[in-house]
């Protein structure tokens, strides 16, 4: 149930940082509004993990750097937005840090 939590505040997350780039893109507030409600929709299910026990640094560690790393890919796919190799090494690297993370908790 934790994993389900977290896996749903990264993916709100990563959706309310998708409406944030249509809301520049279209220049209509109602993009806006749904940057706010999946923000705090986010921190609601993040603060529901910690309720339930993950450790601070690994539940945030996790949403945040998975939250980069799907954002990179969908903006390139959704916006067409450059995807170059330093990206995709980025991309690495931030999964391969969050293993360490989680191994280490």
């Amino acid at each position: 149930m934790i994993w389900f939590l977290l896996f749903l505040a990264t993916a709100i997350e990563v959706t309310g940082t998708l409406c944030l780039r249509m809301s520049a893109v279209t220049g209509r507030r109602f993009w806006v509004a749904l940057v706010a409600l999946c923000y705090v929709s986010a921190y609601g299910f993040l603060a529901l993990v910690l309720k339930a026990g993950m450790d601070l640094g690994v539940a945030y560690g996790i949403w945040a750097a998975t939250g980069v790393a799907l954002t990179a890919i969908a903006s390139y796919l959704l916006f067409k937005e450059p995807f170059t190799w330093l990206k995709s090494l980025g991309v690495v690297l931030i999964v391969g840090g969050v293993l360490l993370v989680e191994a280490g908790a």
